[in-house]
């Protein structure tokens, strides 16, 4: 129904810009900022190591992945 066009999340993504969450850092990316996964949607997290459980706000949200940063 979707299909990959908007890699299965139809016409939107499953966070906004400003909602927060806790989640776990699952992997690295290959600039080294970490990666969570919420809802199966990637969330880049800067200033994070594989294992993190932290609190973070959506900053950017783009079609396939969304960027946040952690709240201290």
């Amino acid at each position: 129904m979707y299909g990959d066009r908007f890699g299965g999340y139809g016409n939107e993504a499953p966070v906004k810009v400003g909602e927060r969450y806790r989640v776990r850092i699952e992997s690295l990316g290959k600039g080294g900022d970490g990666i969570a996964k919420i809802k199966g949607f990637v969330i880049f997290v800067p200033n994070t190591q594989v294992g993190d459980e932290v609190e973070i706000v959506i900053n950017s949200v783009k079609r396939k992945f969304a960027f946040a940063s952690v709240i201290e």
